[in-house]
């Protein structure tokens, strides 16, 4: 902990404002890889993080290899640096280095040239065996020199300072360290310096990290001329809890990379940290309008996999296979509808997957042996425009399910849409209804042609209505009940053609059990007679099992 409290982030409810985004992909993420980028997949990753919105991307070590030297001049000497990107080069603390890097970067419109050398007990006792002194010598020597040759070359540079394993830095020691830089550079409001804080390797829990940064935050030389910015790594899977509460805590930037790529466990995810803002309803400027492009990107050109559960971005992270959920999401797509459009408070959906170029047929609702009634109904309202009557779902919940669990497999809607079809569609094992006449008498008088077993009956009725009328037919041929306990219709728009019209009938069986018909015509009374046939087809074969 800072040798003074250090808890006024606590006080602070949510973060306000995006910060300064840098992506440290190319460089950080790249030296990462089993096998690094080529060129030409390093100049598409450029133009992909151009495209998301990055304003300062780290671009490598151009002193480390001639591939990323290379890189560099390619990308300087094909104009290819949009004149609102400033490009960022990283360098040791050493004289040999520091000269190739300002080679390297001549001619850059803008550059952050990153100098940096570990400041932990274990690199300074174990690696260098140096003393506290001998370090921040190695620091301030490095910072001067930065600024000599930035003198000498003229360019539009910019200067950034990181005490590697600051997490391992006795943080007293940490900011003695970067005053001393920061002494050297005397930043001013036109040319402000960065001081960048690495969670080189996680060592604490993240409300200690934030206290120290808070520490460095109000102790810094100069702190309206700097720039505090933070590089925090995952290794104890808290890398976005350092950033997020090291921004409440004072930091203005964040060095990180997409999907969280980086050494050993990766750096922190710019993604996550974006999309929790965009979550909270503040903008992250930066673009994830389109994730499936950006994954499927980043995934071929880095030969790495996004898991399925990665925040925002896997392939399962919106996908709602319980009954529950499923039923939970569909009431609260209704309400979002019917009352309030302008706030995301559906259940389960963090944010509206829409907003990141998902979508809701595939990557939502999912249907399995799992599922339930809602999201049933869901998938084929939201699919096809069909709007299931609420005593109908569980009947159909359950059909769906049993398919499932048979084939042990998750159901596309168009599957759903086959069993739903089948079962309640022109479901006609007992008889057919050929024809129906009416006559507006007392009523409405009927006659119903049926055909059973290759032969066909006329029966008539009388009714309050033309779909009462047949169901009486139908109830006094066949001595059983065709009590009709559910009526809904609708207009069904289909794509290229006129539209139609879909009825839902349930009848109530001698076995007190409701079945289900629907029929589809462009004559809703043709469409109700249809769907009272299937449920009376229904019941008929319930009540002989």
């Amino acid at each position: 902990m800072p040798p003074v409290p250090s808890y006024d982030w606590v006080k602070k409810e949510y973060i306000d404002k995006a910060p300064i985004w840098c992506s440290v992909d190319l460089r950080d993420g790249n030296q990462a890889l089993i096998e690094p980028m080529s060129l030409e997949e390093k100049l598409e990753f450029f133009n992909m993080l151009i495209e998301v919105g990055f304003k300062e991307i780290e671009v490598g070590f151009p002193a480390a290899s001639e591939t990323e030297y290379t890189f560099l001049r390619t990308l300087i000497e094909k104009n290819m640096i949009p004149d609102d990107v400033t490009i960022q080069v990283l360098t040791q603390a050493r004289e040999h280095i520091i000269k190739k890097t300002f080679e390297a970067v001549k001619g850059a419109p803008k550059v952050i040239v990153h100098l940096y050398n570990s400041t932990s007990l274990a690199q300074r006792e174990q690696v260098f065996a140096m003393s506290k002194d001998e370090i921040k010598q190695l620091a301030v020597d490095g910072a001067m020199m930065l600024k000599e040759l930035a003198q000498k070359d003229g360019g539009n540079f910019s200067f950034e300072y990181s005490p590697e394993s600051f997490t391992g830095t006795e943080v007293e020691y940490a900011l003695e360290v970067c005053n001393a830089v920061i002494d050297v550079w005397e930043p001013t409001s036109e040319k402000k310096c960065i001081i960048n804080l690495p969670a080189t390797v996680e060592m604490s829990l993240p409300h200690i990290f934030a206290s120290q940064i808070e520490y460095m935050s109000k102790n810094m030389h100069s702190r309206d001329n700097v720039i505090l910015s933070l590089h925090p790594h995952n290794d104890r899977s808290t890398g976005v809890a350092d950033a997020e509460l090291g921004i409440l805590a004072g930091a203005d930037r964040i060095e990180g990379t997409l999907f969280g790529n980086g050494e050993r466990t990766g750096n922190v995810d710019i993604i996550a940290l974006g999309m929790n803002m965009y979550s909270h309803g503040v903008d992250p400027k930066l673009d994830f309008s389109d994730m499936p492009k950006l994954a499927e990107t980043y995934e071929r050109l880095t030969q790495m996999t996004i898991g399925d559960r990665h925040p925002y971005c896997g392939k399962l992270v919106f996908a709602a296979f319980s009954g529950s959920h499923q039923d939970a999401i569909s009431k609260g797509m209704h309400y979002r509808v019917e009352h309030d459009q302008d706030h995301w408070t559906v259940p389960y959906l963090p944010i509206n997957p829409e907003d990141v170029g998902r979508t809701y047929d595939s990557d939502v609702i999912r249907i399995n042996s799992l599922s339930g009634k809602g999201g049933v109904a869901y998938v084929l309202e939201h699919n096809y425009g069909m709007i299931i009557p609420k005593k109908m779902r569980e009947d159909l919940g359950y059909a769906v399910k049993d398919v499932s669990d048979m084939k042990h497999k998750e159901l596309s809607p168009d599957e759903v849409l086959a069993i739903f079809e089948s079962r309640y569609k022109k479901y006609t094992p007992e008889f057919k209804i050929v024809e129906v006449h009416f006559k507006q008498i007392n009523g409405i008088q009927t006659t119903v042609i049926i055909e059973k077993e290759g032969e066909r009956i006329n029966i008539e009725a009388g009714g309050n209505g033309r779909l009462n009328a047949v169901s009486n037919a139908l109830t006094q041929y066949f001595n059983a009940p065709c009590n009709i306990c559910c009526y809904e219709e609708h207009t069904l728009n289909n794509k290229g053609s006129e539209s139609s019209a879909i009825a839902y009938v349930g009848v109530t069986g001698s076995d007190n059990k409701n079945y289900f018909g629907i029929g589809i015509d462009h004559d809703i009374i043709r469409a109700s007679i249809d769907a009272l046939e299937s449920a009376m087809n229904r019941s008929l074969e319930g009540n002989k099992n």
